[in-house]
C-alpha cells in the first residue's frame, strides 16, 4: 500500500480540495485553525475544487485549496514545500487580495469578510522559537490592542512536528503526522477520525488514475530537481564563501601587521620616507595610516 506525498501542493489539492472532501476540510480546519476554542465551523463550501485539466496547466507554481466559512470567512490554505524569495509577501499579498476581491465597484465596505491564510511549510520559516504554529493578526504596536480580525496570517511548520504514531493525542496531531509522513507509510494507522481515515483512502495511490498517478509523479520530480539545484548552489555558495573568507583574512592580517608597523616606526621616531621602505606603503598610504592615530 502506498499513499501519496500528501506534502505535495497537488496530493494536498486532491485530499482536501476535491468536491466530496467538505467533511475532511471541516474536520481538519476546526482542528487546527479553532484547536480548543468554542467557535466551530459547521459548514463550507469548497472554491475551485480539485481537477485533473486544471491541475495540469498549473505546472510549477504554488495550488491551493480555498473555502467559504459558514460565517462569511474566507481561507486560503497553502502546502508550501520549497521556501523561496519573497514568499512571505506572497502570503500577505495573496489574502490581502483575497479580501480586497470581494467588494465590486459600489460595494460598501462593511461587507467585506474576513480572510484567514492558513500556510503549512515543509521548512522552518521562524527559526526564534519551537513553536509548531504561529499566528498573525493586525495589533497596535505598543499596547497590543487589536485591530480587527479581518486578515489572519496562520503558520505552521511540520519540521517542527516530531511527534511518533503513538504520542498522537488530539486530532490537530493526526492531521499534522497524516500531512507529514502520508508518503512514508504503508498501512493506515489506527485510531483515526472517520474522516483521517476518508483521507488516507484519498491518498492511496491504489485509488488514482493512470493520469493522476503521472501528475503526481511529475511533481515530485520537479520538487525533486529543485530541491538537488538548491542544496548545489548552496554547496557552491558555502565553498565559495570559505574560499573568500580566506582570502580576505589574509589580505586583512597583512593590512593589519603593515598599520601596526607603520604606527610603531612613527613613534620612534622613524621618518616616514624610510617607513615607506619597510612597509612597501606608497607615502599617501603611509600618511593616511599616521593621521588616524
Amino acid at each position: 500500500m502506498n499513499f501519496l506525498d500528501v506534502k505535495t501542493d497537488f496530493a494536498f489539492k486532491k485530499v482536501f480540495g476535491s468536491e466530496d472532501s467538505k467533511d475532511i476540510l471541516l474536520n481538519f480546519l476546526n482542528a487546527v485553525i479553532y484547536f480548543e476554542q468554542e467557535r466551530q465551523i459547521t459548514d463550507l463550501v469548497i472554491v475551485d475544487p480539485y481537477n485533473i485539466p486544471m491541475l495540469k496547466g498549473m505546472k510549477d507554481t504554488y495550488v491551493d485549496v480555498k473555502a467559504q466559512l459558514d460565517d462569511g470567512s474566507k481561507v486560503i490554505i497553502e502546502m508550501q514545500i520549497l521556501n523561496h524569495e519573497g514568499f512571505e509577501k506572497r502570503v500577505l499579498y495573496n489574502a490581502a487580495k483575497n479580501y480586497s476581491a470581494q467588494l465590486q465597484k459600489g460595494d460598501k465596505y462593511h461587507l467585506l469578510n474576513p480572510v484567514i491564510a492558513l500556510t503549512l511549510t515543509d521548512f522552518v520559516l521562524f527559526k526564534e522559537d519551537n513553536f509548531i504554529t504561529h499566528y498573525f493578526k493586525l495589533l497596535e504596536k505598543e499596547r497590543f490592542i487589536e485591530y480587527n480580525d479581518d486578515i489572519e496570517l496562520i503558520f505552521i511548520e511540520l519540521p517542527k512536528f516530531n511527534k511518533t504514531e503513538a504520542e498522537l493525542q488530539t486530532v490537530q496531531d493526526q492531521w499534522l503526522y497524516f500531512i507529514k509522513n502520508a508518503g512514508l507509510l504503508d498501512y493506515t494507522p489506527k485510531n483515526l477520525e472517520k474522516e483521517l481515515e476518508k483521507a488516507f483512502d484519498i491518498a492511496n495511490e491504489a485509488n488514482l488514475s493512470a493520469e493522476e498517478l503521472e501528475l503526481q509523479h511529475k511533481k515530485r520530480e520537479w520538487i525533486y530537481i529543485q530541491n538537488s539545484a538548491l542544496a548545489f548552489a548552496t554547496k557552491q555558495g558555502i565553498e565559495q564563501g570559505i574560499e573568500q573568507g580566506i582570502e580576505q583574512g589574509i589580505e586583512q592580517g597583512i593590512a593589519n601587521t603593515q598599520r601596526e608597523t607603520v604606527i610603531n616606526a612613527h613613534r620612534a621616531n622613524v621618518p616616514k620616507e624610510t617607513i615607506v621602505l619597510i612597509t612597501g606603503l606608497s607615502l599617501a598610504e603611509v600618511e593616511r595610516i599616521l593621521s588616524g592615530v
